[in-house]
């Protein structure tokens, strides 16, 4: 590793020769096919689930059921308690999962781990104070009383789209997960283990609280006792029909990859929904889902790991960008195939997005390999600016690519001005009150991140007179925090909002003497650590004093790098510390280590460790200073 305090010249041919190494090191991860993909780590209750969906199913196996647990057993912390990301503090319902899948397994209860994670569980609030996610796991198996779960009708599909709440009220990932879980409860099954979990139990009160009826979250408590009492005596015709409909709803949007939405709630729950309306196990839909669950599994040494999603759309693009500003060739055969693989992922079907724009003909990119329901603004965005960076042969292709990418973006801006991310307009509070709503985003309001990654494209081709893109300047200006960061949704957290706000911004053409510029800087420089580099915790999306502040990484250093360089800040002090520290801290094959979790998944309940964003971001840092 190299001497941060090394002189200038050897500071300079550190930094070089870093970005000399991570360049060739991107460039030898290309997949023959064209596209980039890293691992997407997330934590055990992934695994947990898994052995919980396979033992529903009656399809576990010994050997996976093995490594599996061996995983879950790796992440438990020294308390007992499991976590949900890297450094975290215990999470209840992550333990109550991943302790109930070692049960499963057959973990004796007074083996030392099992005893640690049952004082753990007990001190802090037993299976009550849980989810309702983890509720719902535990109702499926006996354990809690369905009576005692939020209420969620298959009668919901329904509701017309423009209704005060409706399926398509909830963002995208939770519209999927909550179509699904409306036919479990409509089933409400109950398949016994051999065990018990009695020994988490506190005794505290169980089911839905009851709020003031001054309140929206009184109401719903009122109508969520209401519809239990329907479900005493449920109207059959009507039960009947609104079943139907759910399982016609969900498999018109199974991707042909077998997943739904290609992330891991929906999938499963769709899983069960199907086999509790009737599907073996042997049936197309069915194995196409398990198969492609197997795709998602990572295994290596003595273990196994279930992706909660994949990411070679968004990858790809990054890859390209960061390759260029390392002065990779427009025309390089590299940068040629990753265009042609982006170029066949466009997505021309009309997805759930057309309710609210049904007017809007589709363009644009999905995250995953397979995801044709819900493209993405962030995204597409990503993907316009990779292929206008690449010199490819067939121009027109690329244009007309492009031309709908666009025109479908300027067209999901939300009424707000701003831009979410595979939705307009889906910021319906309301359904937020739901009691079944107590974990993560339930809707997908605009961003600043997806904001600005929209912008920069806009800019980019040209548009940034237009008036969408006025509206959007306007709008992420607002959003500006008052310490003159701008808050990451997608992205931990406030260093990722700002390292995407301030590139807009230089498009869109906001000079670097303009104040909201001059505060960003500031609050970069104010959090910038000792070491040169900048972190910050995903515990800052809960607790602001953790805003900026964490250890060091590479991707969360280069986020700021790349903010500065769009501020035009000088290469000063701030700059030449941050640069030494990726030189320093570079590993030999070229990249970084980086246990770190900073991607975001629901801001203070679920994170993700980006395998790729640990060497594609810091790529694009250096090649933009170095250049």
């Amino acid at each position: 590793m190299t001497d941060v305090f090394a002189p200038p010249s050897q500071a300079e041919e550190a930094a070089r020769d870093a970005l000399a190494r991570a360049r060739d090191h991107l460039l030898s991860l290309q997949r023959a096919d064209g596209y980039w993909r890293g691992l997407l780590e997330t934590n055990a209750s992934m695994d947990a689930e898994d052995l919980l969906l396979r033992e529903f199913l009656g399809i576990r196996e010994e050997e996976r059921s093995r490594l599996s647990a061996n995983r879950i057993r790796s992440q438990q912390r020294k308390d007992g308690s499991w976590g949900n990301f890297y450094g975290a503090p215990g999470d209840l319902s992550t333990t109550v999962e991943s302790y109930a899948a070692l049960r499963l397994v057959g973990d004796p209860v007074d083996a030392d781990h099992m005893t640690r994670a049952r004082k753990y569980i007990v001190a802090h609030g037993g299976v009550e104070g849980t989810r309702v996610f983890t509720h719902i796991w535990l109702a499926l198996f006996g354990i809690w009383s369905w009576d005692d779960i939020p209420a969620l009708p298959p009668e919901l599909m329904l509701l017309p789209g423009g209704a005060p709440v409706s399926i398509y009220s909830f963002a995208c990932w939770g519209r999927q997960t909550v179509a699904a879980l409306t036919v479990v409860w409509g089933h409400r099954p109950v398949r016994p283990l051999p065990f018990g979990l009695d020994e988490l139990f506190t005794g505290a009160p169980r089911g839905v609280e009851r709020g003031s009826l001054r309140t929206l979250r009184g109401w719903f408590g009122l109508l969520d006792r209401a519809f239990h009492a329907y479900e005493r005596r449920p109207l059959r015709w009507l039960r009947r029909l609104a079943l139907t409909r759910a399982e016609s709803w969900i498999i018109a949007r199974q991707e042909a990859d077998g997943s739904w939405g290609g992330i891991q709630p929906p999938w499963v729950y769709s899983m069960m929904a199907l086999d509790l309306q009737g599907y073996p196990i042997d049936h197309p839909l069915m194995q196409a889902a398990l198969e492609g669950l197997e795709s998602f599994t990572v295994y290596e040494e003595d273990r196994c790991w279930l992706e909660a999603c994949q990411s070679p759309v968004w990858d790809t693009a990054l890859a390209i960008v960061a390759l260029r500003d390392a002065g990779v060739p427009a025309d390089d055969p590299a940068l040629i195939r990753a265009a042609d693989w982006l170029l066949d992922e466009e997505v021309r079907l009309r997805g759930d997005w057309a309710v609210r724009r049904p007017e809007l003909e589709p363009g644009g990119w999905a995250f995953e390999f397979e995801n044709d329901n819900y493209p993405d603004i962030d995204d597409t965005a990503e993907v316009v600016l990779a292929l206008r960076r690449v010199d490819h042969p067939d121009r027109q292709r690329v244009d007309a690519a492009v031309r709908r990418g666009v025109n479908w973006i300027v067209g999901m801006q939300s009424s707000n001005d701003g831009w979410g991310a595979f939705d307009a307009d889906n910021f319906h509070g309301l359904v937020e009150k739901h009691p079944f709503c107590d974990f993560g985003e339930v809707t997908d309001p605009p961003s600043s991140d997806v904001t600005a990654h929209a912008l920069e494209m806009l800019a980019a081709e040209g548009l940034a007179d237009g008036d969408a893109a006025r509206r959007g300047l306007a709008w992420l200006l607002r959003e500006q925090e008052a310490d003159g960061s701008w808050y990451g949704r997608w992205g931990v957290n406030y260093v990722y909002g700002t390292g995407a706000a301030l590139p807009a911004l230089e498009a869109m053409g906001v000079g670097a003497d303009d104040p909201a510029m001059r505060r960003a800087v500031d609050w970069l420089r104010a959090h910038q650590n000792e070491d040169g580099g900048w972190g910050e915790d995903c515990r800052s999306y809960v607790d602001r004093s953790w805003s900026g502040r964490g250890d060091s990484t590479a991707s969360q250093t280069a986020w700021a790098l790349i903010a500065l360089h769009a501020a035009g800040h000088p290469r000063d002090e701030m700059v030449e510390r941050a640069l030494a520290w990726l030189a320093s801290t570079q590993r030999e094959d070229g990249t970084w280590d980086e246990p770190y979790y900073t991607g975001t998944g629901f801001p203070g309940d679920f994170y993700i460790n980006y395998h790729l964003y640990r060497l594609v971001f810091p790529v694009t840092a250096l090649g933009r200073w170095l250049a």
